[in-house]
């Protein structure tokens, strides 16, 4: 389970370590190609939002890396999972069908926070 969970974890901190950087540094025009619904949400919670994966992405690996309060990984995982289920309703509403990528991070999320419960 261990090793499964590093893989998970992993693979999960990296996309949302990528993912929150772009939101962090680009301007809504650099972003708008990849991610077409940055026009309908104010610029600072886009950059809060960076700023969160970044962090839930360093919760995922530091505290169990370090042993300190490790159940903060847990606690990264779920609050991914319910990112997630936002990003998928604002693409919903946004009449944006494309969710697959969001549902396969709500996979690895959850996956995470199984994983992290057995550690």
């Amino acid at each position: 389970m261990n090793i499964a969970y590093w893989i998970v974890a992993g693979l999960l901190a990296l996309f949302y370590l990528y993912a929150g950087t772009l939101k962090v540094i680009r301007s809504r025009d650099q972003l708008r190609p990849m991610m077409a619904w940055v026009d309908r949400i104010p610029l600072p919670a886009l950059r809060a939002l960076g700023a969160v994966e970044i962090l839930g992405a360093t919760g995922l690996l530091l505290p169990p890396l370090t042993g300190i309060a490790p159940s903060l990984a847990m606690a990264a995982a779920i609050g991914f999972t319910l990112l997630q289920i936002g990003a998928i309703t604002l693409h919903l509403r946004g009449q944006d069908r494309r969710i697959a990528l969001n549902t396969g991070l709500i996979v690895a999320a959850a996956v995470t926070v199984w994983l992290a419960v057995q550690l």
